[in-house]
């Protein structure tokens, strides 16, 4: 007689069922959706500036011009192509500025995107931000205009609700280039990406490091919490300090899986351009194993292979284990969703 399934194995069931991990991981990519969104919402921005009063406003009466619908236009980008809707007026004479008439790319500015979308940046980061997207010289009441659209669709992205249930949680961190008056500094953003029980990829939440521990890990799980999350099944981190004790207070049926993707990326920083191919094969041996005991002989036997060159990558990998290791548990197709996934990449890319 089997043993009952618990809630966690019944969920995982339901995301993987007719469900390859290609699907899981799709292949569209976040950052196209969060790039139109800004992109069209600056323009309508642009729009009230240019017309002089806000859609529907009275103070349009009589004005001799007013809005005119939408016209399509294909942009690319390092994200792909996406179709954005370029608002008019009746008297034509509108011409946006983010995305100026025959430009057809849009590259160099994926960062300063995702940093827009975080919840921590001030007004003003954001509005300079802005004035780096605009390529041309613009009014400082343009991007007063632009900034407080912006800022609509940017806090209503930040609080959107969120689903019950995220079988699969992924947290990264990237560091973004940010300008504040005449200086740039590095700032910290993490990102918290979800696999829902759809199998749908989506992006919860990104957050500007403003706090430094605990603290931080708490306010980011108490957003989640707050806008309607109450369960996450696994949560992959890149060893980020102090996350795994807080997850697990807040959401204690998580399990902790240490991010594959930055345990591999950490290992082949130590290796020469010749050996990473083979040394990766081996690599493989341990990750890709049928269950941890065939995992840990992996480990042994590349320990023994590559200790005399390169002894830190076992010891990274031993030191970790019990991180590194709770995902061979789970079926394939979640496996191979967990040791593909980087949230960024994802992000931007969607591969």
């Amino acid at each position: 007689m089997s043993k009952p399934k618990n809630r966690a194995e019944e969920l995982l069931d339901e995301l993987i069922k007719d469900k390859s991990p290609e699907d899981l991981l799709g292949n569209e990519g976040l950052l196209k959706q969060l790039t139109k969104s800004l992109i069209e919402r600056a323009m309508q921005g642009e729009m009230t500036h240019h017309l002089g009063y806000e859609k529907n406003s009275s103070l349009g009466n009589n004005t001799g011009n007013s809005r005119n619908g939408k016209s399509s236009k294909k942009l690319k980008g390092d994200f792909g192509t996406i179709d954005l809707e370029i608002p008019r007026d009746r008297n034509g004479s509108f011409e946006p500025q983010i995305i100026q008439k025959g430009q057809t790319r849009f590259t160099g500015f994926d960062d300063k995107i995702i940093s827009m979308y975080s919840r921590g940046m001030t007004t003003r980061e954001i509005t300079q931000h802005l004035q780096e997207i605009y390529q041309v010289e613009v009014s400082a009441d343009l991007i007063s205009e632009v900034t407080d659209s912006v800022l609509e669709t940017v806090i209503e992205w930040q609080n959107r609700p969120l689903d019950k249930v995220y079988p699969i949680l992924i947290m990264d961190a990237l560091v973004v280039k940010v300008r504040d008056g005449h200086h740039v500094q590095n700032k910290s953003f993490y990102l918290a990406l979800g696999i829902n029980l759809q199998g749908t990829k989506e992006i919860l939440g990104i957050w500007v490091e403003r706090t430094e521990g605990a603290k931080f890990w708490l306010q980011i799980l108490t957003d989640l919490k707050n806008r309607g999350v109450e369960d996450i099944l696994i949560a992959c981190v890149d060893g980020l300090k102090g996350f795994p004790d807080t997850i697990i207070s807040v959401f204690p049926n998580a399990q902790v899986q240490l991010c594959i993707v930055h345990m591999v990326r950490n290992s082949l920083k130590w290796v020469s351009y010749k050996q990473k191919k083979e040394l990766m094969i081996d690599l493989k041996a341990i990750y890709k194993s049928l269950s941890a005991e065939i995992a840990k002989k992996g480990l042994d036997d590349f320990s023994t292979k590559w200790d005399s060159q390169y002894p830190m990558i076992s010891k990274s990998w031993r030191n970790n284990w019990e991180s590194v290791i709770p995902f061979l548990a789970y079926p394939p197709n979640i496996r191979k969703a967990i040791y593909t996934t980087n949230a960024y990449r994802i992000y931007e890319y969607g591969a």
